[in-house]
């Protein structure tokens, strides 16, 4: 595994991350890239990535990525729950989340947590 000052991490980047409980999963980067290349900074926000490979449907939660993010196969985002995790303990980099799915996602989360969106 890298160190985390040898990698460089950006918002939207696909890594594997070894979860406490979910074990290894894939692991969306939405911090800002700012905080994303702070070596000052150990943490980074993300989104835990789930195996979908049972084809079930997707949860009111969730949005679908997959190979096109770099994933293996079908794979939801649970947008219900941002992790802060170690930069340091995030290894193997998958992909990173094309920009039609960085707005469904966006979009998920604002619509979870019921953010009120600024309209001009």
């Amino acid at each position: 595994m890298k160190s985390d000052k040898s990698r460089s991490f950006k918002q939207w980047d696909v890594f594997m991350f070894p979860f406490s409980i979910e074990k290894r999963h894939p692991a969306i980067i939405i911090s800002n890239d700012e905080t994303c290349q702070n070596d000052d900074i150990e943490e980074v926000n993300v989104l835990l990535c789930t195996s979908a490979k049972v084809n079930r449907p997707q949860k009111l939660t969730e949005v679908m990525v997959d190979e096109a993010d770099g994933l293996d196969w079908k794979t939801m985002v649970r947008c219900d729950k941002v992790h802060l995790l170690s930069k340091s303990q995030f290894d193997d980099k998958k992909g990173n989340v094309t920009t039609e799915r960085r707005h469904l996602i966006a979009r998920k989360i604002v619509e979870i947590f019921r953010l009120p969106i600024h309209r001009t």
